[in-house]
């Protein structure tokens, strides 16, 4: 397999992760604040990678810890955006807006890069998009207030979230990369949790082993092993992942919850897996074109 194949993988599952972890965060809202709750979460991750990967820390630049601190920095406005914007419009609008990352991330590589977006790459996008709109817009989608602008605001800081740990996940070693990017996000929000709110610990064995699993599972593997992935895939081969957290979302849903997907729901399902599955054609196909091109410069040089 690939390093392609498996970098596309390891995105897939962390991707996962991040859909089962809107379940259980929902578990612990109603006690812990969701600052406070992101505090014991990241920063716990943090606490458990740290002597597993301790070799690692005594190498240490200061590089990694000026990237690590940018994308915690980053992810923390991330995740503050979604939790104000939940208040203020209804969850399925916040699934979708936030995931309209998956076209707004080539768009901004375009603009890095000085190019014309990618046609394939958009329609791909688009194809997507039109998936999660299906999965999670059942109930229509109304009005435009502050609740939506946070959305914009989250996707756009998600795409270039994304798109900044696509370029330090080629610069540093990524475990320390991943490692920091929670430690300085648990940090921050720790440093904000008075200001949301009185923080305190979680009062049961039910708050206690919510927080262990998303910090074990989904903030250890999730957060951690995103950059190491990039290393070998593109950002919008990353952004368009992100499609699969909704999909997850409502397939815990439907597990656990008893909620129907329905006729829509399926649609949306479809059309997510069809555009992950085209833009992987289209890059295969793309990757072969050049390779046919070198491969008929050389024989022309020879």
């Amino acid at each position: 397999m690939s390093k392609q194949r498996k970098a596309d993988l390891a995105l897939v599952l962390v991707t996962l992760f991040w859909g089962v972890s809107y379940y259980l965060v929902d578990l612990c809202l109603e006690e812990l604040q969701p600052m406070n709750l992101n505090a014991f979460r990241f920063l716990l991750a943090f606490l458990v990678l740290a002597p597993i990967f301790w070799k690692k820390l005594r190498t240490v630049t200061k590089t990694d810890l000026l990237h690590g601190m940018i994308l915690g920095a980053v992810f923390f406005a991330v995740m503050t955006c979604e939790t104000f914007a939940l208040t203020k419009t209804a969850a399925s609008n916040v699934s979708f807006l936030v995931n309209t990352a998956i076209v707004i991330v080539p768009l901004f590589e375009a603009a890095l890069h000085r190019k014309a977006p990618d046609h394939r790459t958009l329609l791909c996008a688009a194809v997507t998009l039109a998936g999660v709109g299906f999965l999670t817009l059942k109930g229509g989608f109304a009005g435009f207030g502050l609740g939506e602008a946070l959305c914009l605001l989250e996707a756009c800081l998600y795409a270039g979230g994304i798109i900044l740990t696509g370029k330090f996940s080629q610069e540093g070693d990524t475990i320390l990369l991943g490692m920091f990017q929670i430690g300085f996000l648990g940090l921050f929000a720790a440093i904000a949790s008075p200001l949301a709110g009185t923080p305190h610990l979680p009062q049961n064995a039910t708050e206690w082993g919510v927080i262990l699993a998303l910090a074990l599972v989904c903030s250890c593997f999730g957060f951690t092993f995103q950059p190491v992935a990039q290393r070998y895939t593109t950002a919008d081969r990353a952004a368009q992942m992100c499609a699969i957290n909704p999909l997850a979302a409502a397939v815990m849903s439907a597990i656990f919850l008893q909620e129907r997907m329905g006729v829509q729901g399926v649609i949306g399902a479809a059309l997510i897996l069809l555009g992950i599955v085209m833009h992987n054609y289209h890059r295969s196909g793309t990757k072969a074109s050049d390779a046919a091109a070198e491969s008929r410069e050389t024989s022309r040089a020879a």
